[in-house]
C-alpha cells in the first residue's frame, strides 16, 4: 500500500480505489492547478486512477513559494513519485506541463525506475525546440496581451488588478520553467509519445510538434482538435475519448487509436 500524504498530487477519487490497475499522472498548464483534472476520473475506466500533479503556489499550496526552473520542479516530483510507481502508469501534460512530464520521464529512466507506458504532450513544442520569444519577463501590459491572445483567461480576470496580482506571478513562474529549460540530447524514450494539437493554436507549429517523434522509439502519433491553445477544455469530451483509446490496449481492451494524420 502506498502513502497518499503528499502535497505534490491530487487524487481524482479522493480515497484509495481498490480496483486501480493503472495511474494517469496529469501535469497542469502554466498558472493553473491540478484541480483542472480531478473530474476526469468520471470519464476514464474505473481501473484508472487520475493523479494530478500540483505545483507549489496554487490552490491547496497557495502560500508556498513559486518555482522558476525545471530543476526546482522536476527533482521533487520524481522523489514524490517513487511510492506511486507500483502500478503501470502514463503521463498527460498540457503546454508547460507536457515539458515537465517529459523531463520527469527522463529522470525516472536515469534512476532505473519504471517508465510511463505513454506520454501525451498536449499543446507544446518538442523539448529540443527553443521558444521563439521569451515572454515571462515581459512588462505586465505586454504580458497581459499575450494572455489575452491565448483565449484562456476570462476578460474579467484580465481587467481585475487584484486577481492579476495573484495570477501573473504564477504564470510567469511556470513560463520561466519552460523558457529557461535546457534541453540535452539523450536516447529516445521507450514509451509511446502522443501529441495533441489545437489547429487554431498560434503558439505551436507543425514542425515543432512533429519533432516530438525524435524523442521516442516506442511509437508516435499526432491528433488534431478544433480550437486554440486551450482546446482541452472546449473539446474535453473528444480529448478524453482519445485518452481512453490510448489506455484501451494497456487495459486489455483493444489496439491504440490510429489517427488519420500521423501514426507510426
Amino acid at each position: 500500500m502506498y502513502m497518499r500524504e503528499t502535497d505534490w498530487f491530487l487524487f481524482g477519487a479522493g480515497e484509495s480505489k481498490p480496483d486501480t490497475r493503472f495511474r494517469l499522472f496529469c501535469f497542469h498548464y502554466a498558472g493553473s492547478g491540478g484541480s483542472i483534472f480531478q473530474h476526469w476520473a468520471a470519464s476514464l475506466p474505473a481501473e484508472v486512477e487520475v493523479v494530478a500533479v500540483q505545483l507549489p503556489g496554487r490552490e491547496n499550496r497557495l502560500d508556498e513559494p513559486l518555482l522558476h526552473s525545471m530543476e526546482q520542479v522536476a527533482a521533487p516530483i520524481v522523489a514524490a513519485l517513487e511510492p506511486l510507481l507500483d502500478l503501470p502508469f502514463a503521463f498527460f501534460g498540457h503546454s508547460t506541463g507536457a515539458l515537465i512530464g517529459f523531463e520527469v520521464a527522463r529522470r525516472l529512466r536515469q534512476r532505473g525506475w519504471p517508465q510511463p507506458r505513454f506520454l501525451i504532450a498536449s499543446a507544446q513544442s518538442a523539448p529540443k525546440v527553443k521558444p521563439p520569444v521569451i515572454r515571462h519577463v515581459l512588462p505586465d501590459a505586454e504580458f497581459i496581451d499575450v494572455l489575452r491572445g491565448c483565449n484562456g483567461t476570462p476578460e474579467a480576470i484580465l481587467n481585475d488588478p487584484l486577481l492579476l496580482d495573484l495570477l501573473l506571478p504564477r504564470i510567469r513562474a511556470d513560463g520561466a520553467v519552460f523558457e529557461t529549460y535546457h534541453y540535452e540530447r539523450e536516447l529516445p524514450l521507450d514509451c509511446r509519445i502522443v501529441v495533441f494539437h489545437g489547429v487554431q493554436d498560434g503558439f505551436v507549429d507543425d514542425k515543432s510538434l512533429a519533432a516530438w517523434a525524435d524523442e521516442t522509439c516506442g511509437g508516435f502519433a499526432l491528433y488534431q482538435f478544433d480550437g486554440g491553445h486551450f482546446f482541452i477544455h472546449d473539446e474535453e469530451e473528444l480529448v478524453l475519448d482519445h485518452i481512453n483509446r490510448e489506455l484501451a490496449p494497456l487495459l486489455g481492451r483493444g489496439e491504440p487509436h490510429v489517427n488519420r494524420m500521423t501514426d507510426k
